[in-house]
């Protein structure tokens, strides 16, 4: 580290190694992804279970459906990372597929908004603990086959990083319209 100029206007400049450089990227996408986790926590503060479970839209999406849902695929995606793709090919003209996928939008029978959030930030520091034991963000695995991804394409840790980032982001902005639905409060904005 060393300073450049004087007074008020000094800059300090630090040098970095490849790896602190790797340690920065890594911190800021986990703080980028805190932020966005922070947002949705935030948006369903002081809900019941009633209302956490309750459809305030034509949508199907309930808030702590959202929270159970982003958990569900930030799980999925971190263990892509550690084991790549470890499903068999999906039928995607079952309807039990698709029913699975509607089940991870909503609390079904037993479940609560604690419980969920519960499991989000066990989910979170799980994330954080793979993240921060990668030798790089460039571990990579061929993604599975979907109708939505290129054949053959690979993602890195950081590309997956960065989907579930926009993917929560996305979410996030969902919860915001679901809550100001339900009493009018607004999250974010």
């Amino acid at each position: 580290m060393y300073r450049v100029g004087q007074g008020e206007k000094a800059v300090v400049m630090v040098v970095t190694t490849a790896t602190s450089t790797v340690d920065v990227e890594r911190a800021s996408l986990l703080r980028f992804l805190e932020d966005q986790r922070d947002f949705l926590r935030l948006t369903v503060r002081g809900l019941d279970d009633e209302q956490a479970a309750r459809r305030t839209t034509v949508s199907e999406l309930t808030l702590g459906g959202l929270v159970k849902h982003v958990t569900r695929a930030e799980r999925n995606w971190i263990r892509f990372v550690r084991e790549g793709a470890v499903h068999p090919k999906v039928d995607y003209e079952d309807p039990a597929t698709w029913e699975e996928q509607a089940d991870s939008f909503r609390l079904l029978e037993g479940e609560t908004l604690d419980g969920v959030l519960a499991d989000y930030a066990l989910a979170a520091r799980e994330t954080e603990e793979l993240v921060n034991g990668l030798p790089d963000l460039e571990v990579s695995h061929r993604l599975p086959d979907a109708p939505w991804f290129p054949e053959g394409a690979s993602w890195s840790a950081r590309d997956v990083l960065l989907h579930v980032i926009r993917e929560t982001a996305q979410h996030c902005g969902h919860a915001d319209i679901l809550r100001e639905a339900l009493d009018g409060q607004k999250s974010m904005g």
